[in-house]
């Protein structure tokens, strides 16, 4: 909840009084909540590559006045489309590698991007069994501190601006999860032709 606070204080800048927003990586889609908390007037659009996570956000996010077309159980590398903001938090840190997923929301982006991910200026890459599962469940993921530098080129590529952020959850401090430690950061990528608080 902290880490979704943090990414609605980090769109409140835009001054957005429209638009839409792609959750990417939304889980069951909490941080609809968030928005509407924060009277963000953004349209909500969820994404999730677990269709058992879309299912629940579907039926419990209805009572809220979400419809349910709004979430999708699809992996990020299938987008297509245009959004004005993209969010995408603790996502591509368990990718194999972050460039195809990354490349689809910078394209769909017409405004922002928000990501949150483990990234350091000392990358390490990890293939380890998750602990965290039933114990007759033999299962390993991708856990990637990505290169910080390579990350934030990567997206200037692709004609955005780009600012770094501390992670208010963790204060910037390694965080350990199956053994392995992650840098949480938060970046903000702003298309360069869009000036900060021009939304209209």
């Amino acid at each position: 909840m902290t880490c979704a606070a943090q990414a609605a204080a980090l769109l409140a800048p835009f001054k957005p009084k429209k638009g839409t927003l792609l959750d990417a990586g939304c889980g069951s889609g909490y941080f609809y909540h968030s928005l509407a908390s924060r009277n963000l007037p953004l349209e909500y659009y969820g994404i999730d590559a677990t269709p058992t996570l879309i299912d629940i956000g579907k039926e419990e996010l209805s009572t809220f006045g979400l419809a349910p077309e709004r979430l999708r159980a699809m992996p990020i590398e299938e987008l297509n489309g245009s959004v004005d903001f993209v969010l995408c938090m603790n996502v591509l840190t368990y990718l194999d590698n972050f460039h195809a997923a990354l490349e689809r929301l910078l394209k769909v982006a017409r405004v922002g991007v928000i990501l949150r991910e483990s990234l350091s200026t000392m990358p390490q890459y990890a293939y380890v069994t998750d602990t965290e599962l039933d114990n007759d469940v033999d299962l390993k993921v991708h856990i990637n501190t990505y290169d910080l530098r390579e990350v934030t080129q990567f997206i200037e590529q692709y004609g955005f601006e780009v600012q770094v952020r501390t992670d208010e959850r963790t204060g910037g401090a390694p965080e350990t999860f199956l053994g392995q430690d992650h840098h949480w950061k938060f970046i903000v990528a702003t298309r360069r032709s869009i000036a900060i608080g021009s939304q209209s």
